[in-house]
């Protein structure tokens, strides 16, 4: 799981790095195909229930599931690229979201506060504490920082020799409910706000999710387990997680 996380990691850096205004999602998509085939993995995306593409890539009022095609990237979007690989039967998924261009601070700040509600969630499932407690912290944190809408029906997963594994991992809640996590388990964590509503509904195309309200949103996602040593790696960051589990008092596993 560690090597596709990685690939995964790796093909979400590269697609960072060549993102640019003027350029179409259909390039993004054709990028990631190549750098996950050239790593020794295949998509866990394309074909899922008969999704076309390798990546999802998610603009402005779309949340996730976008499909990459010949729309033109303009200055000023956010953009959520969505990305999973497989290696040797074992799946990796991760997510981000970028303003490209001229960003507007109130974007900036919606992706920021993602981002980091998704850290505080994967700290607080650590080994001992009950699923519920995720979410919990996903929503305390968020709601700390402004008016965003969560989304209610979409979360984070199970994940190992499928993508989308038992349990459902909610982005808010209670804490204290729901299976104790314990060592080997492994989920994939992928809050999703928008700056405004948290209701959604789904494009004619059957996949693009984008908000009642037309307000941005931004997603994040890391696939994380607990090792032999009941400590957390997050198998599709680059560092494992060390920076910034680090930064909330997290120490990652040496095992992996």
């Amino acid at each position: 799981m560690r090597r596709a996380g990685l690939l995964v990691g790796e093909t979400l850096a590269l697609l960072k790095d060549s993102i640019k205004v003027g350029m179409r999602t259909d390039a993004l998509d054709a990028i990631a195909a190549a750098n996950i085939k050239r790593g020794g993995g295949t998509s866990n995306f394309k074909g899922y229930h008969g999704f076309p593409a390798t990546v999802c890539i998610s603009i402005n009022d779309e949340i996730v599931h976008g499909i990459p095609g010949d729309r033109v990237i303009e200055d000023g979007d956010v953009v959520s690229i969505d990305c999973g690989a497989i290696i040797d039967g074992w799946h990796g998924d991760a997510a981000f979201s970028v303003g490209v261009g001229k960003v507007d601070p109130a974007d900036q700040k919606m992706m920021d506060v993602c981002e980091e509600s998704m850290w505080r969630g994967i700290a607080a499932g650590r080994l001992g504490a009950k699923l519920s407690d995720i979410g919990h912290a996903i929503e305390s944190y968020t709601d700390a920082q402004g008016k965003y809408g969560i989304l209610q029906e979409y979360g984070g997963h199970g994940i190992g020799t499928e993508m989308h594994q038992a349990p459902h991992v909610l982005n808010f809640g209670k804490p204290g409910f729901g299976p104790e996590i314990v060592v080997g388990m492994a989920l994939a964590i992928e809050p999703m706000i928008t700056r405004g509503t948290h209701k959604t509904k789904v494009l004619k195309d059957n996949w693009t999710v984008v908000s009642n309200d037309k307000s941005r949103g931004s997603h994040f996602e890391n696939s994380y387990c607990i090792a032999p040593d009941g400590k957390p790696f997050v198998l599709t960051s680059l560092d494992g997680g060390r920076e910034k589990l680090g930064a909330l008092g997290i120490e990652i596993s040496s095992l992996l």
